[in-house]
């Protein structure tokens, strides 16, 4: 493992405009984080992943989405407001607040005091609610407490019948969201990992109230998943799955599996498998007073579907991504990300930016390319300089506009991770990028 590997994706983040400190002119605001050009175009190339391969490459998937704000009754029918709660505790010595389940955490802080010959005592641990809340209203004093979504899972169970009375599903079937969340966490850590904004993928997969198919669901679910990482190109070493505790599941989930992923802190969660029985429907079918059972026209039965839950960040992919593809060889630095989620697909550049002809030449390649893949133009410094500023942001091609060029219509195309090149026709580059996108 490459030492201090965490500090050196957050400084290239930093530094190549993925991943920036939020409100940093303003001295920050702990646990939010801002997505720069590089980023925001990684962020949304990873949900579109997802969403092809979860929603798309499927049958009887459908896709919801719901609002951020939500009526506060949806957070009490969902259990939410009564026990979404971390245990917290304070030191006596600095007022520092921690998660008295992180014991990791405690340890390190406490340490920090040791080597400065401090003594630590703690307070009793008191629950927290992690909700984070909002006023909505136009008059000052008269404003409704309601609650900024602490999961994205909510909004599919409260559009169960909108779905199924618009689109008439067979069970069993899945609906789909990806979507902001919030929650006031109370040690946000490891950059990306634990923030108090971030994004959520998840697919809630409606099934008959049977446990055997109900499990084979699940397990179908875990492999799945399982495959989507591996296909991205994650090590299938530093995967594994792990199996909750009895006192981790929530009283209502029925089985409870993690992906994990190495980190370079250890092992920790990539995203979770949830049976999650009749709960959810339920739940608001009961708060709601609305019916939001299923009938099934070949059977003729009426019941309240179980719920089968696959539930992933987004940035905790991302971050995952980035510590795997992070490599460091002899005189570069480079981001071996798969094609499909670079940011750029190639980079375009003519070998002398002071040459016109090439500049021209180059220009209508980058053009031509630009109509259908997101590429970059980059014609500063020196040639090598070019390469290895587009091997460290994860740029798998550079196609380069030289003078046989000019002569023949072929441009050399050198590959990010062997750095290997070769002449490829200019009517053939479309269909190398795609390729390796595929």
């Amino acid at each position: 493992m490459i030492d201090n590997l965490l500090e050196k994706v957050v400084s290239l983040c930093k530094r190549r405009g993925f991943i920036f400190p939020g409100s940093e002119i303003y001295g920050g605001l702990r646990g939010t984080w801002d997505y720069g050009p590089l980023g925001s175009e990684f962020k949304f190339n990873l949900k579109q992943a997802w969403w092809e391969y979860m929603v798309r490459d499927r049958e009887n998937v459908f896709g919801v989405n719901a609002s951020i704000m939500m009526n506060p009754r949806v957070w009490e029918a969902s259990g939410h407001v009564a026990s979404f709660t971390d245990p917290l505790i304070e030191c006596k010595t600095c007022n520092e607040r921690l998660r008295a389940d992180k014991p990791a955490d405690i340890k390190e802080h406490e340490e920090s005091h040791i080597q400065k010959k401090e003594k630590v005592s703690w307070t009793d641990p008191k629950q927290f609610n992690i909700l984070v809340e909002a006023k909505l209203g136009v008059i000052e004093g008269e404003k409704s407490t309601i609650y900024l979504r602490g999961e994205i899972t909510q909004g599919v169970h409260v559009n169960f019948k909108n779905v199924v009375d618009s689109m008439h599903p067979k069970i069993p079937f899945g609906i789909a969201q990806i979507g902001k969340a919030f929650r006031n966490e109370i040690t946000p850590r490891n950059f990306i990992f634990r923030s108090r904004e971030f994004e959520q993928m998840e697919m809630q997969t409606y099934v008959r109230p049977d446990e055997k198919e109900a499990m084979e669901m699940f397990e179908a679910m875990k492999d799945l998943r399982m495959k989507w990482y591996l296909e991205l190109g994650v090590n299938k070493d530093k995967l594994r799955f792990r199996e909750h505790a009895p006192d981790e599941r929530a009283h209502y989930a029925r089985a409870a599996w993690d992906i994990e992923y190495e980190t370079p802190w250890g092992w920790d969660e990539a995203e979770g498998i949830h049976h999650r029985g009749d709960w959810d429907l339920s739940r608001h079918s009961q708060y709601s007073g609305q019916d939001l059972s299923y009938f099934d026209q070949e059977t003729k039965e009426r019941f309240i579907p179980w719920v089968i839950e696959t539930s992933a960040g987004v940035e905790r992919p991302m971050l995952y991504l980035l510590c795997d593809a992070y490599h460091e060889e002899e005189d570069r630095i480079v981001l071996k990300l798969h094609p499909k989620l670079a940011p750029y697909k190639a980079a375009v550049f003519p070998l002398l930016k002071n040459k016109p002809e090439l500049v021209e030449k180059a220009r209508t390649v980058y053009r031509d390319l630009k109509k259908n893949l997101n590429v970059v133009w980059d014609d500063r410094g020196n040639i090598g300089k070019r390469y290895y500023a587009q091997d460290e942001i994860g740029t798998p091609c550079c196609i380069t506009i030289d003078f046989q060029t000019l002569e023949d219509d072929t441009v050399t195309v050198r590959d990010r991770d062997t750095m290997k090149q070769e002449r490829v026709s200019i009517k053939g580059i479309k269909n190398l990028l795609e390729e390796k996108i595929r």
